[in-house]
């Protein structure tokens, strides 16, 4: 693929800015759109580092917005798309199930449907990729892996709603012949996630001797992704992977949410040079949330046996990595944590 004019949403969130740098660096002779909102989880300060480069373009846009994004397509004719923005987090969904449906699915349908409009006449050489979540299957006992296969049993409004997108942009592939490939991740960590997610919520609070509130039992199964390799696999997916599959990327990589608490307390405590055993004694059980899966765990076989794709790290190692960079990076996590992160679109871009 060359001269691509890619537009990627959710660009400036987590898992967003890694594939808007990996683009933007690997391939100069694409053209690549970064349309983010800037809601709470969308961060600029994520790509300092790249919002120089020539072939690099923000356009804050809310895909909510059915013209705007119809006037853009216009505009940009962007022949490509890697659909990463959504609301992602479970207990936001479940105070606001809402707010998800209007994101994750009309959000969703609003970029198919430009994306139709203005290629339904010759799809040729046009992909649209959707970024979906391993939650869409619901739960799974002590055994078993999600496959592609697997049967939709969404338990969230969060996963009901990315079920549901998944839905529609299968079904615009069957009606309309648009080329699509779609994603199924298990959960992601690393570097530039937003401290409401497990990890880099534990790191700062373990950082300020703050309580680590574990729910229920902390027996919930999690397989874990480094966002790196998320990246990497998208990367792979977009140029490679066939169209009209689904392709699941995990981590090979399951851990009890108390192991994984554990195992990141003796690693900080390393790290800070603290007593051993002290970050652990902030561990607190807090009440379970509703509808909460017991364990997810992915079958990652397909993606590796046809794309050639597999994890560059250990979670020991990734969990080393990411801890690394927090601690490198606490002016980041203190804007992010006082709310200055938000200041720096008005102070770049206007």
């Amino acid at each position: 693929m060359k001269d691509k004019s890619i537009l990627i949403t959710g660009g400036a969130g987590f898992i967003g800015s890694h594939v808007v740098r990996l683009f933007i660096n690997k391939y100069p002779n694409y053209t690549v759109y970064n349309l983010d909102n800037l809601t709470y989880a969308g961060n600029l300060e994520n790509l300092k580092d790249v919002e120089h480069k020539e072939n690099y373009h923000f356009i804050k846009a809310d895909i909510n917005d059915e013209k705007l994004i119809d006037d853009l397509f216009q505009q940009y004719q962007f022949d490509s798309v890697i659909h990463l923005a959504a609301e992602s987090h479970v207990d936001r969904s479940i105070k606001d199930p809402l707010a998800f449906v209007k994101t994750n699915i009309i959000g969703t349908l609003n970029l198919l449907n430009a994306f139709k409009k203005l290629w339904s006449n010759n799809f040729k050489g046009k992909r649209f990729y959707h970024v979906s979540t391993d939650e869409v299957y619901g739960t799974l006992g002590e055994s078993g892996l999600f496959t592609e296969t697997t049967s939709y049993s969404p338990n969230s409004p969060y996963s009901a709603s990315k079920a549901s997108s998944d839905h529609f942009v299968r079904a615009y592939g069957e009606t309309y012949n648009m080329p699509y490939v779609i994603t199924n991740c298990s959960n992601n960590y690393g570097q530039n996630q937003f401290p409401e997610k497990l990890i880099p919520l534990f790191i700062n609070n373990i950082i300020n001797n703050k309580p680590l509130p574990v729910y229920g039992d902390g027996n919930y199964t999690r397989d874990w992704l480094y966002v790196v390799d998320h990246a990497i696999a998208i990367d792979l997916v977009f140029h490679e992977g066939k169209n009209e599959e689904t392709y699941n990327i995990g981590g090979f990589n399951e851990w009890k949410n108390i192991d994984l608490v554990k195992l990141l307390c003796k690693q900080m405590d390393e790290k800070l040079g603290r007593e051993k055993g002290s970050s652990e004694k902030l561990i607190t059980y807090v009440k379970d949330r509703p509808g909460h899966d017991l364990r997810y765990a992915i079958d990652a076989s397909k993606i590796n046996k046809e794309l050639d794709w597999e994890p560059s790290v250990t979670f020991e190692q990734g969990l080393s990595i990411t801890i690394d960079w927090y601690l490198s990076n606490q002016e980041w996590l203190n804007h992010v944590t006082s709310g200055e992160y938000q200041s720096y679109y008005k102070k770049q871009y206007q």
